[in-house]
């Protein structure tokens, strides 16, 4: 067994040494011509500027918190608490850590692979696809190879070389750490993308007349930098989270179900699963390319997806017959054999695939729902936002649809612990996922390069198409994070009611939260709304910040003489700090929102309106972040459709409304909808720490 669990770090070095080799490839490429390289540049010290002091702030709040943790610690009455206080406080710090560098490496190679990109796009699709890929995959390898490294090896300290009575409890410190770093990134890279972007296109395609990364456009600058932080940190932090959450959650289930304080193999195996996985990517990323002669990236792209789950799905069979075909499962109350289990993963990685087909349907310009939308903009901006509305709503139906078939699947064949596993084997393609994720902004920023340093016609063109497919990758992995994180929500609402039950087995048992009971009820609707509460914060939080932008570049355009006309250039810098300083002043309230809402509710109404508040931030969140992530993308991409040539193309009426429904779209797709991920993580982690804290000593309003 302690050479499993060694093994588990080992696969996770793998992974980080394969992301630096990838990312040294990268580097190789040609960077053009120096008008490029400057443009490049200038993107990458605005995202380099932004990040540090988006972590400067982030680093004031973790400081708190863990002085906060520390004060409990000391605090605390006996021996054993206070050692997993210490330790809880420990992986919150490296947890946040991990979190941040996650953010930072999908940042860092994103704002440089971008000009490769647009250097090799002189010479076809096919080289500038690997590239934008590569860079990608650098990431995504990155984010897996880190959540798997800091769990693992936690774990690992925890449990052989600490032998503590309790090696899982103080993960939960770690899960808190990235879950709150990769709020305020989602919600800070959030507030700056959108609100760049919704004022460069404002003005600049509307009021101006001129296309999109036109060099003349004040705010384009701001624009490309916000593409960075918000997509490739924002995005990298919450998989991170989500990657660190969901497989501490099933480690936490399979200590906790079977009620001996032992560590079996129901803990291992969440780990095990996690090394193969990422072994799976490693070989995955090398099956991404394009033949000769053909244009269809997005079947590259998936071809390593595929390559990934193919392999997952029989290396996850041989681990979990070897691990469990003698195993007793009577420990969990069930009869059954380790073919549920592998059925479990096996479930998940069908979810996942399942998702990103929907999403693709939903967003993608070769299906109905995106042509239904453009075909409304043809009566102006009122009916495109309509129509997209209601493929938002629309939109929640199939995905939830299979999210719900796979929690009663896996929880018929394995109980609770099937659920775990399912949420655990939609890890197997994470790195993948990032890739593509990291691949829509570094191709859009090499489209920008292109059109700012005046490249050949038919560079744009590969551009564009490389793109065209990016703004649908994005869309396709904001569906899988969402619905990976529903699962690991609710992984986490198991150990929450699991944790209840070791405080007090009668009270907390089964059939505690009863919709009957009216304590339940207040926390289910305070949670129901909080994810309404939360948007709204953030949605005006963009309009504030694009306003502002759109007042600067309307002066520019004003006062400074020759801008237009390409005799003088454009002050990039204002853009660029009005919406640095707009999205670090505003993330602060959405973060302590989500930090305190949990505790306030716990300590004055008790444990049981918690888990209602739990159950109800689960449910509604996963609605909104479904609705408005992917009407934000058929939004997108309508406004692409038209584009194109359809319905009258660049300069119609069409276009123009269209132009107006993505700006509505944007804060939805690409700041509220995705911010719901960590906000609901967040009050989850936080509700577990405290768990026997308010157990014991909440419900301070209850007579």
């Amino acid at each position: 067994m302690d050479l499993l669990i060694t093994l588990v770090p080992l696969a996770a070095v793998v992974a980080l040494l394969a992301a630096f080799l990838l990312a040294r490839n990268v580097m190789a490429a040609p960077t053009g011509d120096a008008r490029m390289v400057e443009i490049s540049d200038a993107v990458r010290q605005g995202a380099g500027a932004y990040m540090n002091r988006q972590y400067s702030t982030i680093t004031v709040v973790a400081v708190i918190i863990a002085a906060i943790f520390a004060v409990v610690a000391l605090t605390s009455g006996n021996d054993h608490d206070r050692t997993m206080w210490w330790w809880t406080t420990a992986g919150f710090a490296v947890g946040a850590l991990f979190s941040a560098i996650s953010g930072y490496v999908g940042m860092s190679v994103a704002v440089r692979a971008n000009v490769r990109v647009a250097q090799a796009a002189r010479g076809g699709l096919a080289g500038a696809l690997r590239i934008a890929f590569n860079g990608g995959a650098v990431a995504g390898l990155a984010v897996a190879g880190l959540a798997l490294l800091g769990v693992s090896g936690f774990f690992w300290l925890f449990h052989i070389v600490l032998d503590l009575k309790n090696p899982v409890e103080p993960l939960i410190g770690f899960a808190f750490g990235a879950s709150l770093i990769s709020l305020f990134a989602r919600v800070g890279g959030g507030i700056y993308t959108k609100a760049a972007d919704v004022g460069a296109d404002l003005v600049g395609k509307l009021e101006a007349g001129i296309p999109e990364d036109d060099p003349r456009n004040p705010a384009v600058i701001a624009d490309n930098v916000g593409d960075n932080v918000g997509d490739c940190a924002g995005m990298g932090a919450d998989l991170f989270e989500t990657y660190a959450v969901t497989a501490i959650g099933a480690v936490f289930l399979g200590y906790l179900l079977p009620g001996t304080g032992v560590v079996t193999n129901l803990v291992l195996y969440p780990l095990l699963l996690g090394a193969i996985a990422i072994i799976a990517s490693i070989i995955g990323t090398q099956f991404v390319r394009l033949p000769e002669g053909s244009s269809n990236i997005m079947g590259a792209l998936y071809k390593g997806v595929f390559v990934s789950a193919g392999i997952s799905v029989v290396a996850f069979a041989g681990l979990t017959y070897a691990m469990f075909h003698d195993f007793d499962f009577s420990v969990l109350g069930r009869e059954m054999g380790w073919g549920s289990l592998f059925v479990s993963s096996l479930i998940g990685i069908v979810v996942t695939v399942a998702l990103m087909f929907i999403t693709e349907y939903y967003t993608s310009t070769r299906y109905a729902p995106v042509r239904r939308v453009a075909k409304a903009s043809i009566t102006g901006s009122a009916t495109n936002i309509i129509s997209g509305l209601a493929v938002g709503m629309q939109s929640t139906a199939l995905p939830v649809i299979v999210l719900v078939l796979a929690i009663f699947l896996s929880y018929s064949v394995a109980g609770l612990y099937g659920i775990a596993v399912a949420a655990v084997a939609m890890l197997s393609v994470t790195g993948m996922v990032v890739a593509m994720d990291t691949y829509g902004p570094i191709t859009d920023n090499a489209g920008g390069i292109a059109e700012m340093a005046d490249l050949p016609a038919e560079v744009r063109v590969n551009t564009d198409a490389l793109d065209a497919v990016g703004n649908t990758t994005k869309a396709v992995t904001k569906g899988y994070a969402i619905g990976s994180a529903a699962l690991a929500a609710l992984v986490l609402f198991a150990d929450f009611a699991e944790r209840l039950k070791l405080v007090d087995p009668e009270r907390y048992g089964i059939g505690a939260f009863r919709l009957d009971d009216p304590i339940v009820l207040v926390g289910l609707l305070i949670g129901a709304m909080l994810p309404f509460l939360f948007s709204a914060f953030l949605m005006e939080s963009v309009g504030k910040a694009a306003g502002a932008v759109i007042e600067e570049v309307r002066r520019q355009f004003r006062t400074i003489k020759g801008i237009m006309e390409g005799t003088a250039k454009p002050d990039y810098g204002k853009a660029v700090d009005i919406v640095t300083a707009a999205a670090l002043r505003e993330m602060a309230l959405p973060g302590i929102m989500a930090v305190a809402a949990p505790l306030i509710v716990g300590f004055l109404f008790g444990p049981l309106a918690l888990g209602g508040l739990l159950i109800g931030v689960i449910g509604s969140g996963l609605m909104m972040a479904l609705m408005m992530s992917t009407g934000g993308g058929a939004w997108d991409n309508a406004k692409k459709y038209i584009e194109d040539g359809n319905h009258g193309g660049k300069g119609s009426e069409a276009h123009a409304a269209s132009v107006v429904g993505d700006t509505v779209g944007d804060p939805y797709k690409d700041t509220a909808g995705p911010s719901i991920n960590p906000l609901i993580k967040v009050i989850n982690t936080v509700a577990l720490i405290f768990a026997g804290i308010i157990a014991t000593a909440g419900g301070w309003l209850l007579f």
